[in-house]
């Protein structure tokens, strides 16, 4: 099952549109020295993981790596340098930090992402996020944009990485943006209406393909961006959820604010991918949920519904590394209509 998700992996990122110039050092696997096939390999599930990220390998052919320990650079370039160790690697040295090449004499930085919004408003702003690639809208194969959850007590999600699989759009040449929304006046028809700002914002700048993509609250708010035609090519909800987590007093009109949503989608050139998980405190009805969820069938182009996998649970489930193995490149494929689901 993995070297199949690796062999998918290694053609996505050789796969990209005829306007991207080059491909970003960090994504040839090709050029990585010294190891094998095998450690060739094992690169490709590096490049799907969050950062901080480190690869480290030895001249005689050991290699390991880390990513995001306690989200501390130092510990993780340390812990990939003690795996590299561990397989037997002499002078274990690091090759990819992050999104650039290390290695002595083959260094490449990757293009920055632009340090300014894109947009916003009072409450919300269009962020590009600097801890993956960017091309830019002329060069780029797409963009992935993304909204977080709204944290319980008002905490703050503004800037919190996107999850892993987004990693699997972004090696395919797609920027990836952050939907950021200030939990002072972040209630749900305010974010819906924010993600329907920031996806005709960047219809405009001339993305070739715009795919909205969220966990909980940002996820239901994709879905929610679903009532009006052409504003994404691919909705990606992750764990939606609006009403709070169990206890809520909220959860006793859930699944009907759920049927409304379903009910005022319109927007059939959409691919509508929705990731649903068992033991996820924020569901007041797992088998209700799923049934609404499925109706979203005859108003998209397409549904792909990954309804409680095995092995995955609770309302974070999709940060999961099983979850990014076994999905990432599939929703990579469906948003781009080449799978209808996933094996």
């Amino acid at each position: 099952m993995l070297n199949t998700i690796y062999r998918i992996v290694i053609a996505l990122l050789c796969f990209g549109p005829a306007a991207r110039a080059e491909t970003p050092a960090v994504l040839d696997a090709s050029a990585v020295p010294h190891v094998s096939a095998a450690g060739r390999t094992d690169y490709q599930r590096f490049l799907l993981q969050a950062v901080p990220r480190a690869f480290a390998l030895s001249e005689d052919g050991a290699w390991g790596w880390a990513a995001a320990i306690d989200d501390d650079p130092v510990a993780t370039e340390t812990r990939a340098v003690q795996n590299c160790a561990a397989w037997g690697g002499r002078g274990c040295r690091i090759y990819a930090r992050d999104l650039d090449v290390v290695w002595p004499g083959r260094e490449a930085m990757a293009r920055p992402a632009p340090a300014t919004p894109l947009a916003g408003g009072a409450g919300w702003r269009l962020q590009p996020d600097g801890r993956f690639l960017w091309q830019g809208p002329e060069q780029a194969r797409g963009v992935y944009l993304w909204a977080h959850g709204r944290s319980a007590g008002g905490a703050d999600s503004r800037g919190t990485q996107p999850q892993p699989h987004a990693r699997a759009f972004n090696n395919a040449g797609y920027d990836v943006v952050r939907l950021d929304r200030d939990p002072a006046t972040d209630e749900t028809e305010a974010g819906a209406a924010w993600m329907r700002v920031a996806l005709a914002e960047l219809r405009a700048r001339g993305y070739r393909r715009v795919v909205a993509a969220g966990q909980s609250r940002g996820a239901w708010n994709a879905l929610q961006a679903l009532d009006a035609p052409g504003r994404a090519d691919a909705v990606i909800a992750i764990a939606p959820a609006a009403h709070g987590p169990t206890g809520s007093i909220a959860h006793a009109w859930a699944l009907d604010d759920l049927r409304r949503v379903v009910a005022a989608a319109r927007s059939p050139g959409t691919r509508i991918a929705i990731a649903n998980f068992s033991g996820d405190e924020f569901d007041p009805d797992p088998n209700g949920r799923a049934a609404i969820f499925g109706a979203f069938a005859g108003r998209g182009a397409a549904l792909l519904l990954l309804d409680r996998p095995p092995g995955l649970t609770g309302h974070g489930a999709g940060a999961d590394w099983r979850f990014t193995l076994r999905y990432a490149t599939c929703l990579l494929d469906f948003a781009e209509g080449r799978v209808r689901g996933c094996g």
